[in-house]
């Protein structure tokens, strides 16, 4: 364990020798999300700088050993390809899309290859897919990114999703993206060294709390809706935990010792819309994920989201969406959503 000074960053000399540098290797797919990538590497890097001592080492790799272009256009070179042999602690997959991987026999042997030699292996964002496809989290508990759950468990049963922001199952490693790569380095860091140190490599990124692997992916109810008035706030959330088999409205508000007219006042003052509207949009919503990412049948999808009727279903979400349920299995770009659902207010 590295015991520090009272200075932040020491240098070499003045550091007792340290063990051989923990080696982590990031295997890139094209498109793959920068945000995620790079709150997984540069807390290495910090935890290096802040103690003096070479802790961590980094090699990045691709398919062929070329650069792999990232979700937002810039081109990352790398050390190696997929066909090296490796001499790796962890080897983490870093991917942006659902399909990444699948049938890439030449990569899936490599991944299964270094898992076998005793590197542990792990996904960042939707890297978990690429690890899926190779058989490698089967009977492990996976995070992954909220809007990918659905799919992502229904293709690979034997693998236990979870909402979890990262999941360190043995020797398996996931997160669901974004910045939680950045607290699954961290409690990484705090495992092979000290809390302290990972308290001080958060601290140089502005990150004033370092997430434990159970929190939520998702904004609490508060801050996702920007109020403060705690029966609106137990309301929505009752919503959110009654999709399949809705709650009636009258109950809901009965539930907060409100009247209902008193829970139409709320919602309009603060949502502009009134509490049956919200809940049906909120069931849409869910799903128009489920159509867009599952090949569960629609009355299916409609039955999980509280409709009695794949017909009752589909008008309402004609007329929110500006279009039928089937439409949605070949997916409109974002923009043109956003478009339906200001046309249908």
């Amino acid at each position: 364990m590295i015991k520090r000074g009272l200075s932040p960053i020491l240098p070499v000399a003045a550091r007792a020798p340290a063990e051989a540098p923990y080696t982590i290797g990031f295997y890139l797919m094209p498109r793959f999300p920068m945000m995620a990538f790079a709150s997984a590497i540069e807390p290495l890097r910090a935890a290096n700088r802040l103690t003096g001592l070479p802790l961590f080492e980094w090699r990045l790799y691709s398919r062929d050993g070329a650069p792999v272009r990232a979700s937002n256009g810039i081109d990352i070179a790398v050390h190696g390809s997929a066909r090296d042999k490796i001499a790796l602690d962890l080897l983490l997959v870093c991917a942006g899309t659902p399909d990444a991987g699948a049938g890439d026999e030449t990569v899936l042997k490599w991944l299964r290859s270094a898992a076998r030699g005793g590197t542990a292996v792990g996904g960042v964002s939707l890297g978990a897919y690429l690890l899926a496809h190779a058989g490698l989290l089967d009977g492990r508990r996976c995070a992954l990114h909220w809007e990918s759950l659905a799919a992502f468990a229904e293709k690979f049963p034997r693998i236990r999703t979870t909402t979890d922001i990262f999941v360190i199952d043995g020797n398996r490693y996931t997160c669901s993206g974004g910045t939680a790569a950045l607290d699954m380095m961290l409690q990484l860091i705090a495992t092979r060294h000290d809390r302290a140190l990972a308290n001080d490599v958060s601290e140089q990124f502005i990150h004033p709390r370092i997430r434990g692997t159970h929190d939520q992916q998702r904004m609490a109810v508060q801050s996702r809706l920007g109020v403060a008035n705690r029966k609106l706030i137990d309301a929505v959330g009752m919503m959110e935990n009654a999709i399949e088999d809705p709650r009636d409205v009258r109950d809901i508000a009965a539930a907060i010792e409100l009247s209902p007219r008193q829970l139409e006042r709320l919602f309009a003052k603060y949502l502009k819309v009134n509490p049956s509207r919200y809940y049906l949009e909120l069931r849409l919503d869910g799903a128009r994920v489920l159509l867009a990412q599952t090949t569960r049948p629609i009355l299916d999808v409609a039955v999980a989201c509280g409709f009695a009727s794949a017909s009752h279903f589909s008008r309402c979400y004609r007329t929110l969406y500006g279009c039928k349920p089937s439409d949605e299995r070949t997916p409109a770009p974002v923009s043109r959503r956003i478009v339906r659902r200001a046309q249908s207010k």
